[in-house]
């Protein structure tokens, strides 16, 4: 996030129960998700530190607060490139810092870029076999490819402030994930897929993020019209300090007119971090990882329960179990 959008997640950590980006639920479901979608070497490798994916998934945005380069990693601001830019923008990242210079890249946003860098330090993770930097660059790919998938993330008009919604962006992401998980279909059946062309795949998903802007702005409008300021909000002591937050009815009324979607990004990330995930380990020579071949009786039943949509019923969705850090 730029300065401008860490200025009110920080506000958003109190407002919306400590919540910020995807929000630290979805951002840690969505990577034991794509664990379950990995090829069987792979997916038991990394269910043997399930635990340090999950737990670790919300890590960069923890690391905003201490590198002052981290911000911009998680977004593109996309209408700062040109009226086109979400169908022109060069794959590259040299290419496009050609285009647009670096100073420019770093201060609308470099998401897409950042993520293919990753993936490369993941693939030489591989390839050296070192399992903690394979681990550790696993789960930072997995937190900025589930940000590229938030429509929010792809705009200048971030948070609604630009159309008079100030707030969009955490309700979106972090208080409706937070509220209706429980509900949500989190079993799809994708198995993770080489991708000949990361970058590309990427963008395809970015741009149908991107459509989805439209519709977001227009039914909070519609549906805003329906409450007063009193039904909208509500205000309630944080730290000491009076703190305008969200009522449950407001959230509960959007998620209900946005229908699927969200639940639909949440899924759409979980498939491409296995796939990105999975591309690596191919692009490194599909190294033999050792311990791996067999399937533990522990994650037969985490598959079988993934598969019956009941992961949060048999409490076996670790998200749901780790203590916020937030």
């Amino acid at each position: 996030m730029s300065l401008k959008k860490l200025g009110y997640s920080l506000v958003l950590i109190t407002m919306l129960l400590g919540f910020s980006s995807w929000g630290f639920l979805v951002h840690r479901t969505i990577n034991q998700i794509a664990i379950y979608n990995l090829p069987v070497q792979l997916r038991a490798y990394f269910h043997s530190d399930m635990k340090y994916l999950v737990e670790n998934a919300p890590r960069p945005d923890i690391r905003r607060n201490a590198d002052k380069t981290e911000d911009t990693k998680h977004f593109i601001d996309i209408e700062m490139y040109g009226q086109n830019a979400i169908n022109e923008m060069p794959l590259d990242w040299n290419a496009a810092v050609k285009k647009y210079t670096k100073d420019s890249l770093i201060k609308y946003g470099w998401g897409p870029y950042n993520a293919m860098m990753q993936m490369e330090n993941l693939t030489n993770a591989f390839k050296s076999k070192n399992k903690d930097s394979i681990l550790f660059y696993a789960a930072d790919l997995g937190h900025y490819l589930g940000d590229l998938h938030v429509p929010l993330h792809t705009t200048v008009n971030y948070d609604g402030q630009l159309t008079g919604q100030k707030g969009l962006h955490g309700l979106w992401e972090s208080f409706i994930p937070d509220l209706k998980l429980d509900q949500y279909t989190l079993y799809n059946n994708h198995n993770a897929t080489y991708l000949k062309n990361p970058a590309q795949a990427l963008w395809a998903d970015i741009r149908k993020a991107n459509a989805l802007l439209p519709e977001m702005l227009q039914k909070e409008h519609e549906l805003t019209a329906k409450f007063t300021p009193e039904t909208k909000y509500k205000v309630q002591m944080r730290y000491g300090k009076e703190t305008k937050v969200y009522t449950k009815e407001f959230a509960e009324a959007y998620a209900q007119a946005l229908g699927s979607t969200i639940n639909g990004q949440l899924i759409a990330s979980a498939n491409m971090i296995s796939d990105f995930w999975f591309t690596a380990w191919v692009n490194a020579g599909k190294p033999e990882l050792g311990g791996t071949r067999g399937i533990s009786d522990e994650l037969k039943a985490e598959l079988e329960s993934y598969r019956n949509n009941s992961l949060i019923k048999n409490e076996l969705l670790l998200s749901k179990k780790v203590k916020s850090q937030d």
